[in-house]
């Protein structure tokens, strides 16, 4: 069956179906969106001024929501792929458990929700910022990027990237180089994250007919280019400790994991194309989410620290 007719009849399931409450819960991706709100969070908690808590909590929700939110409106689009490939098959759409109207209707409800609730209870520039991210991820890069170019990722990756730049305008009302180096951590991370993975997902990109690097440029080029990315981001990661927002045991920690994150990076290109390099793909790819979350880890420790001993008066 054609992606055409697979379409089609995934189209053809309109009516309302017998989905379980964890199917509306898979439509959110909540692995994705844990990653979403830990970003905001540390955006937020990084940010200078002072917030009240309960604006703040609300914040952080409306952040969870409009990553759920992108994530059913990308399912909704991505029905046909997603039945195509195996690591996607078993999602709520294409396993028959909701129809894509059902999706479509849960995602679009959950994004006015987010949105038009950060904006009236927070600043409207937070608004702005997860409304465009929003539409970003499902217009530009689910509808138009994916699909169309090899740079799907390279582009795309900033729909993920704007979160901790959220969490910090929650705030501040504003936008600065603090919050901008935040994004530029999580923007220059995705290509080499998402193309470590792409390099042992490659049969299922191509069945799916979606243009990949590995697919499009050979695994050659894919795995110099996340060496690329990778020499890019290292040093990226250690400038919130040179910007003088965070501390000592953050820049130590982000040198030293930089370098991890190199010679990760380096096995993966010295390794030989084929079956060989799967081995070093893996390991880069899981590697590559410790490395993103240990660095805002890290981060907020620090931040939660230093604003305890203000508090004691330390």
């Amino acid at each position: 069956m054609s992606l055409i007719e697979k379409h089609a009849t995934l189209d053809a399931n309109i009516g309302l179906s017998e989905a379980s409450a964890s199917d509306y819960i898979a439509l959110l991706k909540p692995r994705v969106m844990s990653l979403v709100v830990f970003t905001g969070f540390v955006g937020l908690m990084a940010a200078p001024g002072h917030i009240n808590p309960v604006i703040a909590a609300i914040a952080i929700l409306c952040i969870a929501v409009g990553a759920g939110a992108s994530g059913a409106l990308n399912m909704w689009y991505d029905a046909d792929i997603d039945a195509v490939m195996k690591r996607t098959a078993k999602r709520p759409i294409p396993a028959g458990r909701l129809s894509r109207d059902e999706a479509l209707t849960f995602g679009l409800l959950l994004s006015i929700f987010s949105v038009l609730t950060i904006g009236l209870f927070v600043n409207l520039l937070s608004a702005f910022l997860l409304a465009f991210t929003i539409f970003f991820y499902a217009v530009v890069y689910t509808m138009w990027l994916k699909r169309s170019t090899p740079q799907n990722i390279v582009i795309g990756g900033a729909a993920g990237a704007f979160p901790p730049m959220i969490g910090w305008a929650a705030v501040t009302g504003s936008v600065s180089m603090e919050s901008i180096v935040l994004f530029l951590i999580i923007f220059l991370w995705t290509p080499p994250h998402f193309w470590a993975l792409s390099l042992f997902m490659s049969d299922d990109y191509e069945k799916a007919k979606i243009p990949m690097m590995p697919n499009v440029m050979g695994e050659a080029s894919t795995k110099f280019q996340i060496w690329l990315y990778t020499i890019l981001v290292a040093p990226v990661a250690i400038l919130p400790w040179i910007m003088g927002f965070a501390g000592p045991v953050y820049g130590v920690f982000s040198i030293v994991m930089g370098f991890a994150f190199l010679y990760s990076a380096w096995t993966v290109w010295r390794s030989e194309v084929g079956e060989a390099m799967i081995r070093p793909a893996k390991k880069m790819f899981a590697f590559s989410i410790f490395y993103l979350f240990s660095l805002y880890a890290v981060l907020l420790g620090e931040i939660l620290v230093r604003k305890a001993l203000l508090v004691l008066g330390v």
